[in-house]
């Protein structure tokens, strides 16, 4: 019970690893407040949590708008009055190399992937600098230090990502705000489906790629996650932290 009556923010909470983040975090004690763009399946995620006798809720927004993400950090603090840790787990891919993407596909994954982060830390960090510290945990991806091909737009938000935990970690570590990332590789979630689909491949092909023997799974990503987020990491603070069973790019 790591993080026992503790406020919690989740994006992209409306399945995959945002889900399980926050079905892990529930599970340690936390409130937790699922937000997505896709009310329904936030709430669906929030009424499993607490069928099982969490504490969660869903809060659906748009956090490819900087109303939407400001939206969500004034939620918090309106029904709960802190924000002890904020999960930027919210993103999207849009697949294939630079001549295969329009001028939306860039500036959505920018908007989702990276702009996002900048709104709900900005209007976070005050709440979390007043009550004398806080976590953060960024969602990045192996592919954002090692990039994979024909990802260009994903690629390189996620590598912004990267740099993003860094230099925020890095100014507001003497306010004791840590900042962390986690960089899965591949993980089977309905995003990979999607794209193991769209590929002519299979999840059996993938995990023949990977040295653990299969791909990974949200609940591991989101054990990291809360361990990243707990006291047990303390003195960790601007890092940046694979889990991808050792497999090199795909």
């Amino acid at each position: 019970m790591r993080f026992q009556d503790k406020s919690v923010i989740v994006t992209g909470a409306a399945g995959g690893i945002g889900s399980a983040i926050a079905t892990r975090f529930a599970a340690e004690g936390a409130r937790v407040i699922l937000t997505d763009v896709n009310a329904e399946g936030a709430e669906t995620a929030a009424a499993a949590i607490r069928a099982t006798g969490g504490r969660a809720r869903a809060f659906a927004a748009d956090i490819a708008t900087a109303e939407g993400c400001q939206s969500i950090v004034a939620d918090a603090i309106a029904t709960e009055g802190r924000i002890d840790v904020l999960c930027n787990n919210a993103g999207i891919n849009r697949r294939g190399p630079l001549l295969s993407l329009t001028a939306e596909d860039w500036r959505l994954s920018f908007a989702i992937n990276l702009d996002a982060m900048f709104h709900t830390c900005q209007a976070a960090l005050p709440h979390m600098i007043a009550a004398g510290g806080g976590a953060i945990v960024n969602t990045a991806s192996q592919w954002g230090l090692h990039p994979a091909p024909n990802h260009i737009a994903y690629n390189v938000t996620k590598a912004a990502v990267a740099s993003f935990t860094q230099n925020l970690a890095r100014d507001y570590a003497p306010q004791k705000i840590r900042v962390n990332a986690v960089c899965p590789g591949e993980i089977h979630t309905p995003m990979l489906e999607a794209g193991v689909k769209r590929s002519g491949r299979t999840i059996a092909d993938l995990d023949r790629m990977v040295p653990f023997g299969r791909i990974g799974k949200p609940e591991e990503v989101a054990a990291l996650v809360a361990f990243l987020a707990s006291d047990e990491a303390a003195f960790m603070c601007g890092s940046l932290v694979e889990i991808t069973g050792a497999q090199a790019v795909a």
